[in-house]
């Protein structure tokens, strides 16, 4: 387990590493940059940098974990990659089922893989899945996210590149909105943001605004019109 820095969670829990860029939200990956660090500082777990690989021995760690907290589930790789085997996915699934005082939070941008493999998965409470959508060409993973039986489904708009004007928000219980950091980082526009929170306002979605981001994501801060936007579904939130 390592704790984490990332605002809406509070720990990461890694059984798989490593990806590949499968849209243009991947140009910047921030996940790529710090495998490769760690590998470069012999981290086991990174000995194949940012290569796809099955860490199973990080399969039963939130079992050992008695203080509840929220997790991010694969926060250094996509649980649906395709490369994944179907049976690891039951057992990372089964472990999420066995450690209830957890509220476990997974995102994925192969949303199509999540609709094929969601009906052989148990869902438990507390289980929340999201999808993470950067432009209107990507708002069918929306769609088939609201297929799967989640406790919670939500939307993670990071990195946000465009507007998205025509989004549903119907069976979506909460919303992350954040602009990209680091080297490279493209700009988010702020009316972008404003749609957003006010369609979510309009629905009764908590609206969770991250970052504005750029190369100094801590100077551009997370203020939006003057407040910190942190809204947050409850943990005993019911299925929608």
């Amino acid at each position: 387990m390592s704790r984490s820095t990332i605002e809406w969670t509070n720990a990461t829990w890694n059984p798989v590493t490593g990806c590949t860029k499968t849209s243009p939200g991947c140009k910047h990956c921030y996940a790529e940059r710090m495998a490769k660090r760690l590998q470069a500082m012999g981290q086991a777990n990174y000995a194949r940098g940012f290569q796809l690989t099955l860490q199973e021995h990080m399969l039963d760690i939130p079992l050992r974990w008695r203080k509840p907290r929220l997790v991010f589930v694969n926060s250094m790789s996509d649980l649906f990659h395709k490369d994944v085997p179907t049976p690891f996915i039951q057992r990372v699934f089964r472990t999420m089922e066995q450690a209830p005082q957890h509220t476990f939070q997974i995102l994925t941008k192969r949303a199509d893989r999540l609709r094929e493999v969601a009906p052989q998965l148990p869902w438990p409470e507390n289980v929340w899945m999201g999808v993470s959508v950067e432009s209107a060409d990507y708002l069918d993973r929306i769609d088939d996210l609201r297929t799967v039986p989640a406790n919670v489904r939500f939307l993670s708009l990071e990195p946000l590149l465009g507007p998205l004007t025509e989004i549903d928000l119907t069976g979506i219980g909460w919303v992350i909105v954040g602009g990209e950091s680091g080297p490279g980082a493209r700009l988010i526009a702020p009316e972008w943001v404003r749609h957003l929170r006010d369609a979510c306002a309009a629905d009764g979605v908590p609206f969770f605004f991250k970052q504005w981001g750029g190369t100094n994501k801590k100077k551009t801060g997370r203020l939006l019109d003057g407040r910190v936007w942190d809204e947050m579904p409850s943990r005993e939130t019911t299925r929608a």
